[in-house]
């Protein structure tokens, strides 16, 4: 089941809560001692460096599947987001900067934290605040891109999950496989939240990962009949073609979808329903074209379904867990209490100079 780890950071004590979360991820990621050292290492820093521009927030630790695909490769990486409405970081560049350190801090500083990591990418605006990601993963930072392995072309996918009221699980999951030139993302949402929609959500995951190539209503009815004997979960699923730049869509019961088509964002439906109890007889899929401006988002219900993307979103394209992190973040509202688990998960083009 999808273990999050959702760690509030108020004061210093709670920097060691994330370190332990971290070591945590590790050996359930099945980091070496070394890798686990560096997941640690980063993850103490983001804390620390949270507490020094921000004094409060929070950071979430859970094991992912990496941004970029790459046949004949597997493994999952831990990531580390750390997130805060505090006044923002002036001066990011410099901040990123070797020997630029944080009180209190191991003295390791931002720069180093982003030599470690596998991705890492920082996002910050001056009375917004700031969200930084970090993953670390078994194959040691700075190896040739997949080991000379072949990559998925042009196409990054990341998320992020937030459990509901600091629960060890999430009902909500995020996975995405590859075949040849297609590259599948899906996001399920158990019905209701804790260990019963962690099941529901977790077997979905599973079953995309076994059948990668089937377009998006096929993998459909194979998610529904993995989850018979679950309480069911809402899912979407979406496939990109890179060597055809199409996106395909399909999806059942209540996970929103929202599609950037140059500088215009729109929705993609779900059929009511719910997979696993109760699947609709014929299932819509929606085909549509792929470019290098092109986004998609998905969310769970802890979104509410009037949100709608800011006009920066995504905008300069960055890792899109920043992107899932800043949305989550931004949508929250002290006039509309969370009441379940939410999670966002995103597909985007990979930025011009990136692997």
């Amino acid at each position: 089941m999808p273990r999050v780890w959702d760690v509030p950071v108020q004061d210093s004590t709670r920097v060691r809560d994330v370190r332990v979360a971290a070591e945590e991820a590790a050996a359930l990621a099945g980091l070496d001692e070394r890798r686990t050292a560096a997941v640690s290492l980063v993850a103490t820093e983001l804390a620390t460096n949270l507490l020094k521009h921000a004094r409060d927030g929070e950071v979430l630790v859970d094991v992912v599947d990496p941004p970029v695909l790459r046949e004949g490769r597997t493994g999952r990486a831990v990531q580390i987001a750390a997130i805060d409405h505090g006044p923002g970081i002036a001066d990011v560049a410099g901040a990123l900067r070797d020997g630029f350190t944080t009180a209190r801090s191991l003295g390791a500083g931002l720069g180093t934290c982003r030599r470690l990591a596998d991705d890492f990418d920082l996002h910050s605006v001056l009375g917004r605040g700031t969200v930084a990601v970090a993953r670390v993963g078994a194959a040691p930072a700075g190896a040739p891109p997949g080991d000379g392995l072949p990559q998925a072309p042009g196409v990054r996918a990341g998320g992020v999950n937030v459990p509901f009221a600091g629960a060890d699980f999430s009902g909500d999951a995020w996975a995405w496989a590859r075949s040849g030139d297609r590259l599948t993302l899906m996001l399920a949402d158990g019905l209701g939240h804790g260990g019963e929609a962690a099941r529901a959500s977790t077997a979905a995951a599973e079953a995309l990962r076994r059948r990668p190539h089937l377009p998006p209503a096929e993998a459909l009815r194979e998610i529904h009949g993995a989850l018979a004997g679950t309480r069911g979960a809402a899912v979407a699923v979406a496939q990109v073609d890179t060597g055809a730049g199409r996106l395909r869509f399909a999806g059942i019961g209540n996970v929103g979808a929202r599609l950037r088509e140059g500088g215009r964002w729109r929705s993609l439906l779900s059929r009511p329903g719910i997979v696993g109890v109760h699947r609709p007889r014929t299932l819509r899929e929606d085909d549509v074209a792929w470019s290098e401006e092109s986004m998609l988002i998905l969310h769970t219900d802890g979104l509410s379904s009037r949100w709608i993307p800011s006009p920066d979103t995504g905008v300069p394209v960055s890792d899109p867990a920043v992107t899932a992190a800043v949305t989550i973040r931004d949508a929250r509202s002290p006039a509309r209490p969370v009441r379940d688990d939410t999670a966002v998960a995103v597909l985007a083009p990979t930025p011009a100079g990136r692997p």
